[in-house]
């Protein structure tokens, strides 16, 4: 018997909501992480080169898996890597080993990495059943959880609350979440078939890779991905250090980006049916840079505060939108969505270890025009989401 679609929505809005409230335990007491491991900013970014190691892992056998094994088993073991990852992360912390936090992270990473592309095939199936945007309302599930995640973690910092057990605490309720959506997944969403594997397997595999439409929206998901990849590995120490705040205010900004990304995503579902695609995703690409150049380059608290609204709010369409564009653009969606988010996990392999080190000699905040250059490029390639028939049209008259 068929799952209901309803039923389907709510187990991906609670797959989704699990590894942003894990996220974000981790990410508000990096600034007590860094002080346990006694690292610099150049050694905090190899420690966070974990995460990106971790998570091109997943992101690349996490397709091909999705199409051998459907995404069901796909979700549970991503998931499950993200539930287990957590207390290894605290027990390195805690113990000042500096290679056990970064192989937490790397579990972490693998699980978000492999959890997450089936979980945007399974997502991308539902919104095409339902005939109507889902994928951002999905992925605002992940902020309301690093929403959470951050207020806990906020509370956690102000009481001088343990990193051991408030990881292990927030990795049980993880458990807990995982065990009640998995009844409500089906099995086969993604699935081929032996004979159409054989089939591709015969097919030059570079195919999708000269697909040009396809290649320039996974290079808007790098660039949003690093937008948004640069505040959870960074902003509570750009705030830190950067900006002279405390480790629980740096962590009520982190907070506050957050939740900026949480309305971005649910209010964006129906502007892009109003609007276009296309469109919000370029204003969007926008309000992120807008938000960069004003933390980057204005000394001031109060400004710093304001201009992470905008960030949050200009990063929390472009990953959804840009991946939505990707399964949409041909045949073979798993495919598809696999390939955009390849290119855009390339921004957490390189984006970590490159910003620590830039950051070591300029500071984080001026580190921040890397990703303040990619967003931008991704406001003049956003034409490239729009339907293929319009994207082809808008792309030739830029050039």
């Amino acid at each position: 018997m068929p799952i209901p679609l309803r039923r389907r929505r709510w187990a991906l809005y609670a797959l989704f909501l699990l590894p942003g409230l894990s996220m974000s335990a981790w990410v508000t007491r990096t600034p007590i992480v860094r002080d346990l491991l006694d690292a610099s900013t150049a050694q905090m970014g190899l420690v966070l080169f974990g995460l990106s190691v971790g998570s091109m892992i997943g992101i690349l056998s996490s397709g091909p898996l999705v199409m051998r094994l459907g995404t069901r088993p796909v979700v549970l073991a991503g998931s499950t890597l993200i539930v287990i990852a957590l207390p290894v992360i605290s027990l390195g912390a805690v113990a000042s080993m500096p290679l056990l936090t970064a192989f937490g992270l790397a579990l972490f990473g693998a699980g978000m990495g492999g959890g997450e592309v089936a979980m945007n095939v399974e997502g991308a199936e539902v919104e095409k059943l339902g005939g109507r945007p889902f994928l951002p309302a999905l992925h605002g599930c992940f902020s309301l959880g690093t929403v959470i995640g951050a207020g806990l973690g906020i509370l956690a910092n102000a009481v001088g609350f343990p990193v051991l057990p408030h990881l292990v605490l927030t990795s049980a309720i993880g458990a807990v979440l995982l065990v009640w959506a998995m009844r409500s997944i089906p099995s086969g969403v993604g699935l081929i078939s032996a004979e159409e594997r054989a089939e591709q397997t015969a097919t030059p595999r570079p195919a999708l890779w000269k697909d040009t439409r396809l290649v320039l929206i996974g290079c808007i998901v790098l660039a949003m991905a690093l937008a948004e990849g640069t505040a959870n590995d960074w902003l509570p120490l750009i705030m830190v250090d950067g900006h002279g705040f405390g480790a629980t205010m740096g962590s009520t900004v982190f907070a506050l980006f957050a939740a900026s990304m949480t309305v971005g995503r649910f209010a964006g579902g129906p502007i892009v049916a109003r609007v276009g695609r296309s469109r919000v995703l370029m204003v969007s690409a926008l309000f992120a840079a807008a938000g960069l150049v004003l933390i980057a380059f204005v000394d001031s608290q109060a400004v710093a505060v304001a201009a992470v609204v905008l960030w949050g709010l200009g990063a929390s369409l472009g990953f959804p939108l840009a991946l939505s564009a990707a399964g949409d653009s041909g045949t073979n969606p798993a495919a598809r969505v696999a390939l955009a988010s390849t290119i855009g996990y390339l921004a957490f392999l390189v984006g970590p270890p490159t910003l620590g080190f830039l950051g070591e000699h300029v500071g984080l905040r001026h580190a921040l025009v890397v990703p303040l250059a990619v967003v931008l490029v991704a406001a003049l390639l956003a034409p490239s989401t729009a339907p293929r028939i319009v994207a082809d049209e808008e792309l030739a008259r830029t050039r």
